[in-house]
């Protein structure tokens, strides 16, 4: 399993529009191959950054097989008009777990 961490800086103003367009987005998501679940978390101390956590089967379930889909299109489409800047994805793995 892969875990997918992508950090969104939303303009300041849109924060309630952006909580909105996740609710669809979310939902698009998860129709792709490979998806496993996620969590959207809204930071305390800086009210314009979000983090969504995607657990995939691989990597490759997320950046060929979503990536590459109509899918992230329509994400994109969701979500892309509320960022400040490019949201920043990174993957990681387990290691250990309790």
């Amino acid at each position: 399993m892969i875990l997918e961490i992508a950090t969104f800086d939303i303009k300041e103003q849109s924060q309630t529009a952006f909580t909105a367009a996740f609710q669809e987005a979310k939902l698009v998501v998860s129709k792709s191959k490979g998806f496993l679940g996620l969590e959207c978390q809204h930071c305390i101390e800086t009210p314009t950054k979000f983090v969504v956590l995607i657990h995939w089967e691989t990597l490759e379930d997320h950046t060929i097989g979503f990536r590459e889909s109509d899918l992230f299109v329509q994400w994109r489409a969701l979500l892309s008009p509320h960022f400040q800047n490019p949201p920043v994805a990174e993957h990681f793995e387990i290691i250990t777990k309790i």
